[in-house]
């Protein structure tokens, strides 16, 4: 009898917990509180986003919008692309990616790895440019649209598998969910699980403070904020800016051993503002992607040769 081995597709979720043990204030430990890291960079594509490029990708065979052979586009500022680059190689596409030219270059050469396409799209026109040249595209007949921003399998991926992972990780004990938010499908889809769960879970929706730049979290001007959002899902919605963002990033590397992105750092910087302020709670927050992705940027130090 063959054994089962695995595809990358089953690498995807079952990502670890894993609690601040330096970084949590002594106050916050004194108020009982716990703070847990989802370390999604642990995913075979390095983010939180393999969970919905498979899932978009397995969804739209399921409906027989797309087959092998396929080309597919996206609009994406980086995770989405590298995952759908994985997902599409894996399974026999093409892929067309949009992406602003002031990404991170690790982040364009990865997808280009994969085999993927990349289309630059100019700086001042960010992601939003990005979506309507994507639309375009599959208007005339290059390829079709996932559209991770309108697409209900993403949200329904993590009601699927992120929020039933939290639980069952914590116990059921988790009181706070944190999770910063670009397309949100994350954090939808996981309070929809939590919320069934036990109605009492907070949960906290990490946004950028006006101005701010920080790869992966978005202030969606109102014409652009994503269809699957569902307000009624978030209970708090937080700013954050981009110097604590990329400090805390920093932070999680040299105290905790975590090498997280930025707009991880911008979740765990909300995660720890929120330990400050309550008691005997259990904490999570969504560590989106690895610190590697931004070695071109200046966010971690540079060593000179």
């Amino acid at each position: 009898m063959n054994p089962d081995y695995l595809g990358v597709e089953d690498l995807v979720g079952h990502t670890p917990l894993v609690r601040l043990q330096r970084i949590l204030s002594a106050e916050a430990r004194q108020r009982g509180n716990v703070v847990l890291a989802k370390v999604e960079g642990d995913n075979p594509a390095g983010s939180v986003k393999d969970r919905p490029a498979l899932a978009m990708i397995q969804g739209a065979e399921e409906r027989g919008e797309i087959r092998p052979g396929d080309t597919l586009i996206e609009a994406t500022s980086g995770n989405t692309g590298i995952a759908l680059a994985m997902a599409a190689a894996a399974k026999g596409y093409g892929l067309i990616l949009l992406m602003p030219e002031d990404a991170s270059i690790e982040r364009a050469q990865t997808m280009a790895a994969y085999g993927a396409e990349i289309m630059l799209t100019p700086k001042a026109g960010s992601m939003e440019l990005a979506r309507d040249m994507a639309a375009q595209m599959q208007r005339d007949g290059l390829g079709k649209v996932l559209d991770q921003f309108a697409n209900p399998d993403n949200p329904r991926t993590h009601e699927q598998t992120t929020g039933p992972e939290v639980w069952e990780q914590t116990r059921g004990q988790v009181t706070h969910f944190v999770s910063s938010m670009g397309t949100t499908g994350t954090v939808v889809g996981t309070s929809r699980y939590l919320k069934r769960m036990n109605p009492k879970v907070t949960i906290v929706g990490v946004q950028p403070a006006e101005g701010a730049r920080i790869p992966g979290i978005r202030r969606w001007k109102n014409e652009y904020v994503p269809r699957i959002f569902d307000p009624s899902a978030v209970d708090l919605l937080w700013d954050v800016n981009q110097a604590e963002s990329e400090t805390m990033a920093r932070r999680m590397a040299a105290e905790e051993g975590l090498f997280v992105g930025v707009s991880s750092g911008g979740a765990c910087a909300a995660a720890l503002r929120l330990a400050e302020e309550v008691r005997q709670a259990t904490i999570v927050f969504i560590a989106c992607d690895r610190g590697d992705r931004y070695l071109s940027s200046q966010v971690f130090p540079r060593v000179s040769k």
